[in-house]
């Protein structure tokens, strides 16, 4: 009695699988919106190399790599032990001028009024004259040297000319340094974009539709929209395409310079032939979907895709036609085959 229980279960097992109800779905056209995918790289709006203005040896590098940078912070200092005996040279230079002009002045205010009186002549007066603008001409002078001696050991100071951060260091305490020597390469990471090229047969069309915006997509990250959309006025000669930059929005995180990343533009709208992303079976080369043709009866076909869209939507350039059924799940359909 038992073994013949045993025996009707097994016979019932297969019928249970046959009878199993699998969820499909329809091939159908729909409405989506077109886009034309443009790959670039990430650039910052702002990012410099300071140099150098001075020669001397390097004393400290208070940044490295990586490290947050306020503006007016010091960056690299640079000893200027001989710009600092310039400038002090340069102002003994201003001193003596002074003291002459002093003299001359005198002397010209006392031939002045000597002449004044009648006790010296006209020739003695205009030398004295002369002598005077020609001391006041080198105090001007003098004075103008200092200045610059005074600018260039400011130079031995270098700091950061606005907030960012650090992307490159090019010397180590204890280098010398030297007037375009580069120091220290930063950037602002709160002001980036996306540089890629458009050919001419698609720039009209994502001209016309740039209010639309544009997405920006990251590997392993959410789609960004660009904050606005730049067109350069001119095209590449040798690839006849156009520049066009794409400004990330302020809020984006962890996008440095350098990094590859795609632009999304709106085209229009148009009819496209779509089934669930999760129908599809991918086996090495193949692509294929489970066609169904009758109850329980499924074929494999393969087919070629195109764009994704929305969540879980993919388009069919070829293999399939509007009203015909495929399987969601292609791997019970595939048991479902085998049995």
């Amino acid at each position: 009695m038992n073994r013949f229980f045993f025996m009707a279960l097994l016979l019932l097992i297969p019928a249970a699988h046959a009878a199993e109800v699998m969820e499909t779905a329809e091939v159908r056209y729909a409405d989506v919106p077109l886009t034309y995918s443009a790959e670039g790289v990430v650039e910052a709006v702002k990012q410099s190399t300071v140099s150098s203005q001075i020669s001397g040896r390097v004393s400290s590098v208070d940044f490295d790599v990586g490290q947050s940078v306020k503006k007016g912070q010091v960056l690299v200092r640079i000893d200027a032990t001989e710009v600092s005996q310039s400038l002090n040279e340069r102002r003994a230079m201003l001193a003596e001028a002074q003291a002459s002009f002093e003299n001359a002045k005198s002397t010209y205010e006392r031939t002045l009024h000597l002449f004044e009186r009648k006790f010296v002549s006209q020739a003695a007066l205009d030398t004295a004259k002369a002598e005077f603008e020609a001391a006041k001409s080198r105090v001007d002078a003098r004075r103008a040297n200092v200045g610059i001696a005074a600018n260039t050991e400011s130079y031995a100071t270098v700091v950061a000319p606005y907030s960012g951060v650090v992307a490159s260091r090019h010397v180590e305490v204890g280098e010398m340094a030297y007037p375009g020597k580069p120091l220290m390469t930063g950037f602002d990471p709160r002001e980036l974009r996306l540089s890629v090229s458009i050919p001419q047969d698609r720039l009209e069309s994502v001209k016309a539709h740039a209010r639309d915006g544009a997405l920006i997509l990251l590997d392993q990250g959410k789609p960004v929209k660009a904050a606005s959309i730049t067109f350069l006025p001119e095209a590449n000669v040798l690839t006849h395409t156009t520049r066009v930059r794409l400004i990330f929005p302020p809020e984006v995180a962890n996008v440095y310079p350098g990094m590859f990343a795609r632009a999304l533009f709106s085209t229009g709208h148009g009819r496209k032939l779509l089934i669930p992303a999760s129908s599809v079976l991918r086996r090495s080369e193949v692509t294929a979907v489970y066609v169904v043709k009758g109850p329980g009866k499924y074929e494999l076909r393969q087919v070629r895709l195109g764009e994704p869209y929305g969540e879980n939507e993919i388009e069919v350039l070829a293999g399939l036609v509007e009203g015909e059924k495929i399987a969601l799940d292609p791997v019970r359909a595939g048991i479902q085959l085998k049995n």
